[in-house]
């Protein structure tokens, strides 16, 4: 069962976005079947599970309206994302990063992006979540074009905490020599983005991993809120835990 926030936030996308379509819709010949297409075309309509995955990961110019085919995807999409059936949430790109959702009319802006928030707290307050923490951050990152809600929203617990350990082991690699931890999400200002989740572990992370029986991974995300020169000269890098 999602979570209160969630629930509300799921239950006002199908509100905002019941009856839409793409009237137009053609879609890519190659890649789509007419009748898969037609869905597209026809509201009211649950698309098979793996044609809305299809669908959903097509880059813009495989359809007429990729605007209006996102919204008429929305609800059924949303849904999926949220129960942990929507195939390779977190392997590649997802339409909603790549339509300017935020100009479209204000109730429909705010349901999307309540919703994104809404399923990254779900995640954090999930011991064994459908996708993993790293996966949905980068997911919900680039539909919000931003890192800074999500990072101001995990808030210390059992799971988050775990969560981080996780996140924490695999972009900590990266950090370390100031490289983008990410596999496909790509912010037009990527040196700041770096920058903010170096601020942002250093600051909050070290503590909680600590306290999660994680001491080294503790002193890493220490160090890389330290100007680069001074994190290489740190004692660190000689100690056992370093070196093994």
């Amino acid at each position: 069962m999602p979570t209160p926030a969630l629930a509300a936030a799921l239950a006002d996308i199908d509100t905002v976005f019941n009856g839409f379509s793409s009237p137009a819709e053609t879609g890519c010949e190659r890649c789509f079947a007419p009748e898969e297409t037609a869905y597209l075309r026809t509201p009211y309509t649950r698309l098979p599970a793996d044609l809305l995955s299809r669908f959903v990961r097509k880059v813009p110019d495989h359809f007429e309206d990729h605007a209006a085919v996102m919204r008429r995807l929305l609800p059924q999409c949303a849904h999926a994302m949220a129960d942990g059936t929507l195939d390779d949430v977190g392997w590649a790109p997802h339409g909603l990063s790549r339509v300017d959702w935020r100009s479209w009319p204000a109730e429909q802006a705010t349901a999307v992006e309540a919703f994104t928030l809404a399923w990254w707290q779900e995640v954090l307050a999930s011991p064994e979540p459908p996708y993993s923490a790293e996966h949905v951050f980068e997911t919900c990152a680039s539909i919000l074009r931003t890192m800074t809600p999500l990072l101001d929203r995990w808030e210390p617990g059992p799971a988050a905490d775990a969560h981080l350990v996780a996140c924490a082991r695999s972009w900590l690699y990266e950090l370390v020599t100031d490289d983008w931890p990410f596999t496909w999400w790509e912010p037009e200002d990527q040196a700041a983005a770096v920058a903010e989740l170096q601020s942002w572990l250093a600051r909050h992370a070290p503590q909680r991993l600590r306290a999660q029986g994680e001491p080294d991974l503790a002193i890493r995300a220490r160090l890389v809120g330290l100007p680069y020169g001074e994190r290489w000269n740190d004692p660190y890098w000689t100690s056992a835990a370093a070196t093994n």
